[in-house]
Protein backbone atom coordinates (compact mmCIF):
# COMPACT_ATOMS: atom_id res chain seq x y z
CA UNK A 1 0.00 0.00 0.00
CA UNK A 2 3.03 2.17 0.89
CA UNK A 3 3.77 2.18 -3.15
CA UNK A 4 0.97 3.29 -4.12
CA UNK A 5 0.42 6.10 -1.40
CA UNK A 6 3.98 7.16 -2.79
CA UNK A 7 2.50 7.51 -6.40
CA UNK A 8 -0.38 9.32 -5.73
CA UNK A 9 1.56 12.10 -3.75
CA UNK A 10 4.57 12.11 -6.32
CA UNK A 11 1.80 11.63 -9.34
CA UNK A 12 2.94 15.00 -10.99
CA UNK A 13 6.53 13.62 -10.89
CA UNK A 14 5.39 10.55 -12.52
CA UNK A 15 3.32 12.14 -15.05
CA UNK A 16 6.62 14.73 -15.93
CA UNK A 17 8.73 11.29 -16.44
CA UNK A 18 6.57 9.24 -18.15
CA UNK A 19 6.33 12.24 -20.30
CA UNK A 20 10.33 12.88 -20.58
CA UNK A 21 10.96 9.09 -21.36
CA UNK A 22 8.08 9.24 -24.42
CA UNK A 23 9.65 13.01 -26.24
CA UNK A 24 13.03 12.27 -24.74
CA UNK A 25 13.70 8.78 -26.79
CA UNK A 26 13.14 10.94 -29.82
CA UNK A 27 14.12 13.93 -29.22
CA UNK A 28 15.72 15.85 -31.72
CA UNK A 29 14.16 13.70 -34.18
CA UNK A 30 12.25 14.83 -37.40
CA UNK A 31 9.56 12.13 -36.96
CA UNK A 32 9.45 12.27 -33.14
CA UNK A 33 6.96 9.55 -31.96
CA UNK A 34 6.41 8.38 -35.56
CA UNK A 35 9.53 6.20 -35.04
CA UNK A 36 6.89 3.62 -32.76
CA UNK A 37 5.31 2.91 -35.65
CA UNK A 38 8.71 2.87 -38.08
CA UNK A 39 10.83 1.20 -35.59
CA UNK A 40 8.16 -1.97 -35.67
CA UNK A 41 7.55 -1.54 -39.24
CA UNK A 42 10.86 -1.50 -40.25
CA UNK A 43 11.72 -4.68 -38.32
CA UNK A 44 8.67 -6.41 -39.96
CA UNK A 45 10.02 -5.57 -43.86
CA UNK A 46 13.38 -7.09 -42.60
CA UNK A 47 11.93 -10.12 -41.67
CA UNK A 48 9.23 -10.31 -44.39
CA UNK A 49 11.55 -10.29 -47.01
CA UNK A 50 13.04 -13.94 -46.15
CA UNK A 51 11.47 -15.47 -43.80
CA UNK A 52 7.97 -16.30 -45.63
CA UNK A 53 9.59 -18.66 -47.91
CA UNK A 54 10.79 -20.43 -45.09
CA UNK A 55 7.74 -20.21 -43.48
CA UNK A 56 4.77 -20.55 -46.19
CA UNK A 57 4.09 -23.98 -45.85
CA UNK A 58 3.49 -24.07 -42.30
CA UNK A 59 1.60 -20.70 -42.24
CA UNK A 60 -1.00 -18.82 -43.30
CA UNK A 61 -1.11 -15.20 -43.73
CA UNK A 62 2.75 -15.06 -42.49
CA UNK A 63 3.12 -11.37 -42.74
CA UNK A 64 0.29 -10.90 -40.39
CA UNK A 65 1.37 -13.67 -37.90
CA UNK A 66 4.36 -11.88 -37.59
CA UNK A 67 3.17 -8.71 -37.34
CA UNK A 68 1.04 -9.97 -34.34
CA UNK A 69 4.44 -10.79 -32.69
CA UNK A 70 7.36 -8.45 -33.41
CA UNK A 71 4.54 -5.67 -32.04
CA UNK A 72 4.34 -7.41 -28.32
CA UNK A 73 7.77 -7.98 -28.76
CA UNK A 74 9.51 -4.51 -29.63
CA UNK A 75 7.44 -3.30 -26.54
CA UNK A 76 9.38 -5.69 -24.25
CA UNK A 77 12.95 -5.39 -25.23
CA UNK A 78 12.34 -1.51 -25.65
CA UNK A 79 11.51 -1.67 -21.68
CA UNK A 80 13.78 -3.85 -20.70
CA UNK A 81 16.95 -2.26 -22.25
CA UNK A 82 15.64 1.30 -21.35
CA UNK A 83 14.58 -0.35 -17.98
CA UNK A 84 18.17 -1.83 -16.68
CA UNK A 85 19.89 1.03 -16.97
CA UNK A 86 16.74 3.78 -15.54
CA UNK A 87 18.91 4.25 -11.97
CA UNK A 88 22.15 4.68 -13.44
CA UNK A 89 20.93 7.24 -15.89
CA UNK A 90 19.71 9.09 -13.19
CA UNK A 91 22.55 9.10 -10.94
CA UNK A 92 22.45 12.91 -10.59
CA UNK A 93 18.93 13.32 -9.44
CA UNK A 94 18.98 9.93 -7.53
CA UNK A 95 21.92 11.35 -5.56
CA UNK A 96 20.74 15.11 -5.01
CA UNK A 97 16.65 14.74 -4.58
CA UNK A 98 14.66 12.41 -2.00
CA UNK A 99 11.62 10.67 -4.33
CA UNK A 100 10.23 7.23 -4.66
CA UNK A 101 12.99 5.93 -6.60
CA UNK A 102 10.30 3.20 -7.88
CA UNK A 103 9.10 6.05 -9.98
CA UNK A 104 12.12 6.00 -12.18
CA UNK A 105 11.31 2.07 -13.80
CA UNK A 106 7.77 2.47 -13.43
CA UNK A 107 7.91 5.47 -15.49
CA UNK A 108 9.89 3.97 -18.49
CA UNK A 109 7.38 1.01 -18.48
CA UNK A 110 4.23 2.91 -18.73
CA UNK A 111 5.98 5.25 -21.27
CA UNK A 112 6.73 1.96 -22.80
CA UNK A 113 3.06 0.86 -22.56
CA UNK A 114 1.58 3.84 -24.09
CA UNK A 115 3.95 3.66 -27.15
CA UNK A 116 2.57 -0.34 -27.45
CA UNK A 117 -0.84 1.36 -27.11
CA UNK A 118 -0.04 3.83 -30.21
CA UNK A 119 1.86 0.60 -31.93
CA UNK A 120 -1.18 -1.96 -32.00
CA UNK A 121 -2.85 0.82 -34.69
CA UNK A 122 -0.19 -1.27 -36.67
CA UNK A 123 -1.95 -4.68 -35.90
CA UNK A 124 -5.25 -2.77 -36.97
CA UNK A 125 -4.01 -1.92 -40.03
CA UNK A 126 -2.09 -5.04 -41.44
CA UNK A 127 -5.44 -7.01 -39.86
CA UNK A 128 -7.84 -5.15 -42.33
CA UNK A 129 -4.90 -4.98 -45.15
CA UNK A 130 -4.45 -8.82 -45.25
CA UNK A 131 -7.83 -9.69 -45.12
CA UNK A 132 -7.39 -11.47 -41.34
CA UNK A 133 -9.80 -8.82 -40.25
CA UNK A 134 -10.87 -8.35 -36.29
CA UNK A 135 -13.18 -9.69 -33.93
CA UNK A 136 -14.72 -9.39 -30.62
CA UNK A 137 -12.06 -11.43 -29.37
CA UNK A 138 -9.57 -8.34 -28.51
CA UNK A 139 -11.87 -7.32 -26.05
CA UNK A 140 -9.28 -9.45 -23.79
CA UNK A 141 -6.41 -7.35 -25.26
CA UNK A 142 -5.88 -5.04 -21.92
CA UNK A 143 -5.89 -8.40 -20.01
CA UNK A 144 -3.04 -9.23 -21.65
CA UNK A 145 -1.51 -5.60 -21.83
CA UNK A 146 -1.01 -5.34 -18.14
CA UNK A 147 -0.33 -9.04 -17.85
CA UNK A 148 2.96 -8.17 -19.94
CA UNK A 149 2.73 -4.83 -18.46
CA UNK A 150 3.45 -6.91 -14.82
CA UNK A 151 6.15 -9.39 -16.39
CA UNK A 152 8.13 -6.37 -17.59
CA UNK A 153 7.59 -3.94 -14.80
CA UNK A 154 9.02 -6.67 -12.09
CA UNK A 155 11.74 -7.47 -14.33
CA UNK A 156 13.01 -3.94 -14.60
CA UNK A 157 12.40 -3.37 -10.74
CA UNK A 158 15.06 -6.02 -10.38
CA UNK A 159 17.24 -5.62 -13.23
CA UNK A 160 17.90 -1.97 -12.63
CA UNK A 161 18.29 -2.19 -8.94
CA UNK A 162 20.77 -5.00 -9.57
CA UNK A 163 22.77 -3.01 -12.35
CA UNK A 164 23.61 -0.29 -10.00
CA UNK A 165 25.89 -2.98 -8.12
CA UNK A 166 26.77 -5.04 -10.96
CA UNK A 167 27.92 -2.77 -14.20
CA UNK A 168 28.04 -6.18 -16.43
CA UNK A 169 23.78 -6.11 -15.62
CA UNK A 170 23.53 -4.21 -18.99
CA UNK A 171 25.21 -6.49 -21.09
CA UNK A 172 24.30 -9.42 -19.70
CA UNK A 173 20.53 -9.04 -20.40
CA UNK A 174 21.65 -7.28 -23.91
CA UNK A 175 22.73 -11.07 -24.05
CA UNK A 176 19.68 -13.15 -22.75
CA UNK A 177 17.47 -10.79 -25.17
CA UNK A 178 18.94 -11.86 -27.76
CA UNK A 179 18.69 -15.33 -27.03
CA UNK A 180 15.18 -15.03 -25.62
CA UNK A 181 14.15 -13.75 -29.18
CA UNK A 182 14.85 -17.68 -30.89
CA UNK A 183 13.27 -19.07 -28.10
CA UNK A 184 9.98 -16.90 -28.55
CA UNK A 185 7.59 -17.97 -31.08
CA UNK A 186 7.91 -15.03 -32.62
CA UNK A 187 8.90 -15.78 -36.29
CA UNK A 188 7.20 -19.36 -36.06
CA UNK A 189 4.13 -21.56 -34.74
CA UNK A 190 5.52 -22.85 -31.07
CA UNK A 191 3.16 -25.50 -31.81
CA UNK A 192 5.77 -26.56 -34.73
CA UNK A 193 7.87 -27.93 -31.61
CA UNK A 194 5.15 -29.97 -29.31
CA UNK A 195 6.80 -32.75 -28.29
CA UNK A 196 10.08 -32.35 -29.19
CA UNK A 197 13.14 -32.15 -26.92
CA UNK A 198 13.25 -28.35 -27.00
CA UNK A 199 9.11 -27.83 -26.68
CA UNK A 200 9.85 -27.25 -22.61
CA UNK A 201 11.57 -23.90 -23.61
CA UNK A 202 7.89 -22.78 -24.95
CA UNK A 203 6.30 -24.00 -21.89
CA UNK A 204 8.78 -21.90 -19.15
CA UNK A 205 9.05 -18.66 -21.36
CA UNK A 206 6.08 -16.51 -20.10
CA UNK A 207 6.86 -13.99 -22.85
CA UNK A 208 5.99 -17.30 -25.13
CA UNK A 209 2.76 -17.80 -23.20
CA UNK A 210 2.16 -14.01 -23.44
CA UNK A 211 2.58 -13.90 -27.92
CA UNK A 212 -0.12 -16.80 -28.12
CA UNK A 213 -2.81 -14.93 -26.34
CA UNK A 214 -2.22 -12.30 -28.88
CA UNK A 215 -1.97 -14.42 -31.55
CA UNK A 216 -5.33 -16.31 -30.10
CA UNK A 217 -7.39 -12.97 -30.01
CA UNK A 218 -5.87 -11.27 -33.15
CA UNK A 219 -4.89 -13.97 -35.51
CA UNK A 220 -6.89 -17.03 -34.81
CA UNK A 221 -10.43 -15.35 -33.29
CA UNK A 222 -10.19 -17.03 -30.29
CA UNK A 223 -10.98 -17.13 -26.88
CA UNK A 224 -7.57 -16.60 -24.82
CA UNK A 225 -6.70 -19.95 -23.29
CA UNK A 226 -8.25 -19.56 -19.80
CA UNK A 227 -6.07 -21.76 -17.90
CA UNK A 228 -2.88 -20.55 -19.63
CA UNK A 229 -4.10 -16.46 -18.74
CA UNK A 230 -4.31 -17.89 -15.07
CA UNK A 231 -1.08 -19.26 -14.83
CA UNK A 232 0.10 -16.15 -16.47
CA UNK A 233 -1.47 -13.86 -13.62
CA UNK A 234 -0.05 -16.13 -11.07
CA UNK A 235 3.50 -15.64 -12.68
CA UNK A 236 3.91 -11.86 -13.78
CA UNK A 237 2.22 -10.90 -10.35
CA UNK A 238 4.34 -12.53 -8.58
CA UNK A 239 7.70 -11.66 -11.24
CA UNK A 240 6.21 -7.97 -10.20
CA UNK A 241 5.64 -8.10 -6.48
CA UNK A 242 9.65 -10.07 -6.00
CA UNK A 243 11.39 -7.25 -8.45
CA UNK A 244 9.59 -4.57 -6.48
CA UNK A 245 10.86 -6.16 -3.31
CA UNK A 246 14.54 -6.78 -4.40
CA UNK A 247 13.79 -3.08 -5.72
CA UNK A 248 13.71 -2.09 -2.05
CA UNK A 249 15.99 -4.03 -0.95
CA UNK A 250 19.06 -2.37 -3.04
CA UNK A 251 17.78 0.94 -3.17
CA UNK A 252 19.09 2.32 0.29
CA UNK A 253 22.79 2.11 -1.06
CA UNK A 254 21.58 3.32 -4.47
CA UNK A 255 23.00 7.21 -3.54
CA UNK A 256 26.46 5.93 -2.38
CA UNK A 257 26.73 3.16 -5.26
CA UNK A 258 26.31 5.23 -8.65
Amino acid sequence: MQLFRDLYQYRELLKSNVKKEIRGKYKGSFLGVLWSFINPLLQVLVYAIVFPWIMKDTVDNFLFFLVVGIIPWTFFITVMNQGVATVKSNAGIVKKVYFPREILPISVVVSGLVNFMISTIIIVIFALATGAGLSWHIVFLPIIMILQFLLSLGLVFALSAINVYIQDTEYIVSFILSMMFYGTPILYDASQFSGSQIGWIFKVNPLAMIIDEYRAIFYYHQVPDLTMMAILAVICITVCIIGYFIFKKLEKGFAEEI
